[in-house]
């Protein structure tokens, strides 16, 4: 039914290289992968690391290679993401849509407030300077990394088991949730709001020249000619143009920039149903929408093994409280949130669990997005300044693979029985 293993090696097998990679290079000869990370490209340029004279206006930009894939590359990761969700939400048929997401919705609430309290009620118990030093990191043990989850949720609980479907609307929405956690909570400079109305113009614009304007001309004709053309002869690009617009106008805001994209992703015309994330038919699909996704595929599997390599450089000897923090977080609040939100609005809330699924496999659910991983460990880099703290929460993003012996601990325990699809 679904293509999650081609999925998991498509997108994640070259992340996992180039984590491997930058541990091993990093232990090994910190000195030169430091300087290969903050690599500078270009030194004066319109896009990259801003400089800040003594009145604190940017002075000029310097490109480099951890800037170029963090901020710019990565914007088509969070694209595809974003395509995925925005499915989800509005087609029919989305997993989103309706009282059949209601009990996973709650969870995904649950998921989120319960590593978030783990976080920042332990950095207070161990004292008011540590407490200061990693309360900005409190977003990084909220994220689930649908692709590693999805494939252990499966190995867990069988590809037929109604758990794993509740598992993927749950890390989708937890998607949606830490897209807008990072637009808002984690800016990257001083904003400047006004900037956001060149991404709103580009999206607006693009919108009523290329998609509405051409199906208004077609109406009553359906040979659709002039959407046809528009399709054929212009394809992408002119949301590609309206993308860089974007772009560029989330980084002039103070936003980050590598959400620069997800106001273009709605804009460009998509099928009229979804068949949901690692669906096979989706394959098949020829709507601009798919199409795009189709064409990031390989390109953004390269930028994840360059965001591996650039990000989870970090020496064994930097494992500190920021490590514990964000690993007891994963693994200790996302299973007790998800149950216990889960539960409220299962039970006394009666919105019900899917049939063949108890109220125990909230929890096992809970243990399995715990693999907080790639959006963790990009929430670290975004959360902290370079040094000692931000090597710390990343060591914990990367332990969160544990949660996978974890879950399968906890299946075994809850007696979970595999069912085959």
């Amino acid at each position: 039914m679904y293509r999650v293993w081609n999925f998991v090696t498509n997108y994640s097998l070259l992340l996992i290289i180039g984590a491997v990679i930058a541990l091993f290079w990093a232990n090994t000869d910190p000195e030169s992968y430091h300087h290969f990370v903050d690599f500078e490209l270009i030194h004066d340029f319109i896009i990259g690391h801003a400089h800040y004279d003594a009145n604190g206006i940017v002075e000029y930009r310097s490109l480099t290679l951890h800037y170029l894939v963090n901020d710019v590359l990565m914007a088509f990761f969070f694209a595809i993401a974003a395509k995925e969700v925005w499915e989800a939400v509005i087609l029919k048929n989305g997993s989103l849509r309706g009282k059949k997401a209601a009990t996973p919705l709650f969870a995904t609430a649950g998921g989120m407030i319960g590593p978030i309290a783990v976080y920042l009620g332990l950095a207070a118990f161990l004292g008011s300077d540590t407490y200061e030093a990693v309360k900005n990191g409190w977003a990084i043990p909220t994220a689930t990394d649908i692709a590693f989850s999805y494939l252990v949720g499966r190995m867990v609980f069988g590809a037929g088991h109604p758990a794993v479907r509740f598992l993927l609307l749950l890390a989708i929405a937890d998607d949606a949730a830490g897209l807008i956690i990072l637009a808002i909570f984690y800016p990257s400079g001083e904003l400047a709001p006004m900037w956001l109305l060149l991404s709103v113009f580009s999206a607006i614009g693009v919108y009523l020249l290329f998609n509405w304007l051409p199906r208004r001309m077609d109406k009553g004709n359906q040979l659709r000619p002039k959407s046809t053309w528009v399709r054929e002869k212009l394809s992408f690009w002119p949301y590609l143009v309206a993308g860089c617009l974007s772009w560029f106008g989330f980084q002039e805001s103070g936003l980050h920039p590598a959400l620069g994209l997800l106001p273009i992703v709605p804009t460009l015309p998509h099928a009229d149903r979804a068949f949901g994330i690692f669906a096979e038919a989706e394959q098949y699909l020829t709507d601009l929408l798919n199409h795009c996704e189709h064409l990031l595929k390989h390109p953004v599997e390269i930028v994840l093994f360059f965001f591996g390599l650039l990000n989870a450089g970090v020496e064994f000897s930097a494992i500190a409280a920021p490590t514990w923090l964000v690993l007891l977080g994963l693994i200790v609040g996302k299973p007790v949130g998800v149950l216990l939100f889960g539960w409220i609005a299962a039970g006394p809330m009666k919105l019900g669990l899917p049939q063949g699924m108890r109220t125990v496999d909230l929890f096992v659910i809970g243990c399995v997005a715990a693999i907080g991983f790639t959006v963790s460990l990009f929430i670290a880099s975004v959360a902290f300044e370079p040094g000692s703290v931000q090597d710390a929460a990343k060591m914990g993003a990367l332990l969160s693979f544990f949660a996978a012996i974890l879950s399968i601990v906890a299946g075994k325990l809850a007696r979970v029985q595999k069912q085959h699809g």
